[in-house]
């Protein structure tokens, strides 16, 4: 096992899939030269070139769509869009001909794209460069979204996203870029599909997804010491198609649930989680499933308003003990 930061898991998917295949390509702004902006393709312009590691210009509709297109004849491309704030700007080539292609052709083209792009909350980036989209790209049909929370999700995930036929969203969150963990030295891939528990419990399951992921772990140690209750936490590392069977088995055995996530609750992941429970386990619940959410606001510039805008562990205990009726 190599302890390695996620940026450089991103970078080794990168060029094991760019050495399997030669019809893998990467585009973006600045990830030749200079490595990318997040270091995720340091290196790889020297080693494969410029036809195979292609710096854009700064226009995503046209590099997204030009990618593709390149797909449909069986290049399999990867592409960074540097901010998930900038994917506005890709949504029509993405939604209506990437997710759409393949039943509006009645199965005779395909779009094997990759489009990893970063997001989330950093440091006072600002409302513009704050953006927590994963609430869009999971609702469109077609599409397969999934978000890392350690460095060996990165690496899986992105290598079967290259090797998937469907095109694929990459949810990476711009703060977790230097988060260090365990990668197997074997090549690896991570499915798709399905979510995982990354710790097991009996009275309250945590779910969460990417950075929300480790607030609900720390979350689920004081909850642990301090008031003894046992939280499950389950990453749900996949958001489109969501794990419903595995939302369900958790939910079943614990009797209560509560969805983090760092993105305004209208519409969101814990909206739709929380109606697959309300569908699926109405009856094994003993309370009323909750929501830790961000602030209904534009993210703010000034750091200390920035903090009050979005959840952390904290957050998530207070609503554990709300539901269990206790004080913190």
């Amino acid at each position: 096992m190599a302890n390695i930061m996620l940026w450089e898991a991103i970078r080794r998917a990168h060029d094991e899939e760019m050495t399997n295949d030669p019809l893998v390509i990467c585009m973006g702004e600045d990830i030749g030269v200079a490595g990318g902006t997040y270091k995720a393709t340091n290196g790889l312009y020297d080693k494969y070139g410029p036809e195979r590691v292609i710096d854009t210009p700064i226009s995503e509709n046209g590099f997204t769509g030009l990618a593709i297109g390149a797909s449909f004849i069986g290049v399999r491309p990867i592409v960074e869009i540097m901010s998930v704030n900038f994917a506005w700007l890709a949504m029509d080539q993405i939604f209506n001909t990437a997710a759409k292609v393949r039943y509006m052709s009645g199965g005779q083209l395909e779009a094997p794209v990759v489009i990893r792009s970063a997001g989330g909350t950093a440091h006072q980036l600002g409302a513009q460069h704050s953006a927590r989209m994963e609430k869009v790209f999971m609702g469109i049909a077609g599409l397969r979204v999934v978000t890392p929370s350690n460095p060996k999700q990165a690496y899986g995930l992105l290598k079967s996203a290259v090797r998937c036929n469907d095109p694929v969203f990459i949810n990476e969150h711009e703060i977790m870029y230097n988060m260090k963990g365990e990668v197997p030295d074997e090549e690896f891939f991570h499915p798709l599909e399905g979510s995982e528990v990354t710790r097991p419990g009996r009275d309250i399951t945590l779910f969460g997804y990417n950075i929300s992921v480790h607030w609900c772990l720390q979350a689920a140690d004081i909850l642990s010491k301090k008031h003894g209750i046992e939280a499950e936490v389950v990453d749900l590392y996949a958001l489109n198609p969501l794990d419903r069977e595995g939302i369900r088995n958790s939910v079943s055995k614990t009797h209560r649930a509560m969805i983090v996530e760092e993105a305004e609750a209208a519409v969101g992941v814990g909206s739709e989680v929380m109606a697959i429970i309300n569908e699926e386990c109405f009856y094994e619940l003993d309370a009323p499933p909750g929501r830790v959410s961000a602030k209904n606001v534009p993210i703010p510039y000034n750091h200390t308003l920035e903090k009050a805008a979005i959840p952390n562990a904290n957050d998530v205990v207070n609503a554990v003990l709300n539901m269990f009726g206790k004080n913190g």
